[in-house]
């Protein structure tokens, strides 16, 4: 066994050697990146060539160039160097910062949440921030360390703060209503096209409580309130969504809010912690700051 190789196959301080060559072109640059001397690296170049059996460099003049092979075997090794590059860095930067979870509905990780939370990166480089789904099934299970969750507020093991209103207004595109309307009477809306989030009952009790009778609400049926502004945005209807969820929407023109009547059922998003565990500082500062942006005092 060659004692260079280190008992390793293929020869990685040669091929690291060999690397670094090509990069820069030059045995000296070469030997100041890896700290080794220029003999050293000239060594590595002639070990790797023996062990491939493939000249990969040949002499021009006085310079040392790369042959067609070599060309093609830094490309190759570049890649899978790059790759190694990157993980190590990532794995570097995972070490160094307080990792935090916080689990969030679609719409609103989507729509309220991203959105504000390169503030929160910004002024708190040090916490990694872990972002995944929260829905209603896993609840009972949820492991991240903060969630938002839309509800009545009451889910036991966890202490539970009102982040934002759960009341629905009607919105629509500009299209829609060049389209179907004008819509100067709730009344107008029972025979407009109409997209439903979760069941055809929230529509219903919206124009029941604007004096409307209504009569049979047709329309696609909507799981989740990201899909169900989906379905406002293809112009498949009028919809009901929550205004501190389409903020962008409304400001950019893209929906335009129909009547300013509310429905309010009782349900609104919250910010849950465990009360199992103590939150750590990382936790902690997460969730000041996520009241903190939702209007409430940290």
């Amino acid at each position: 066994m060659n004692p260079d190789s280190d008992g390793i196959d293929p020869p990685l301080r040669a091929i690291r050697a060999f690397e670094a060559f090509a990069e820069h072109g030059s045995i000296a640059d070469a030997a100041a990146q890896l700290n080794i001397t220029p003999s050293a690296v000239s060594h590595q170049l002639h070990l790797l060539e023996s062990y491939i059996q493939t000249p990969l460099t040949t002499r021009k003049g006085r310079a040392l160039c790369l042959t067609d092979e070599g060309r093609d075997y830094y490309r190759s090794i570049h890649t899978a160097f790059t790759v190694l590059r990157s993980a190590t860095r990532q794995a570097k930067e995972r070490a160094t910062l307080t990792q935090v979870t916080v689990g969030v509905t679609g719409l609103l990780g989507s729509s309220w949440l991203l959105p504000r939370l390169g503030r929160f990166m910004q002024a708190h480089p040090d916490v990694g921030v872990n972002v995944v789904y929260a829905m209603h099934g896993s609840y009972p299970g949820d492991s991240a360390d903060l969630s938002i969750r839309f509800g009545a507020g009451r889910w036991p093991g966890h202490r539970v703060t009102r982040l934002l209103s759960g009341a629905v207004v009607p919105v629509c595109t500009p299209a829609f209503a060049q389209q179907h309307g004008p819509f100067r009477h709730p009344r107008d809306l029972a025979h407009a096209p109409l997209v439903h989030d979760g069941d055809r009952a929230r529509w219903a009790a919206w124009l029941t409580q604007a004096g409307v009778r209504p009569e049979r609400l047709a329309g696609p049926l909507l799981e989740d309130a990201q899909l169900t502004l989906a379905a406002v945005t293809a112009n498949l209807g009028a919809g009901l969504l929550r205004l501190a969820l389409i903020e962008c929407e409304l400001a950019a023109g893209r929906l335009v809010q129909i009547f300013d009547q509310k429905l309010d059922v009782g349900l609104d998003y919250y910010l849950c912690v465990r009360q199992e565990d103590p939150p750590s500082d990382a936790a902690t500062r997460l969730s000041r700051w996520i009241l903190a942006e939702s209007g409430h005092a940290g």
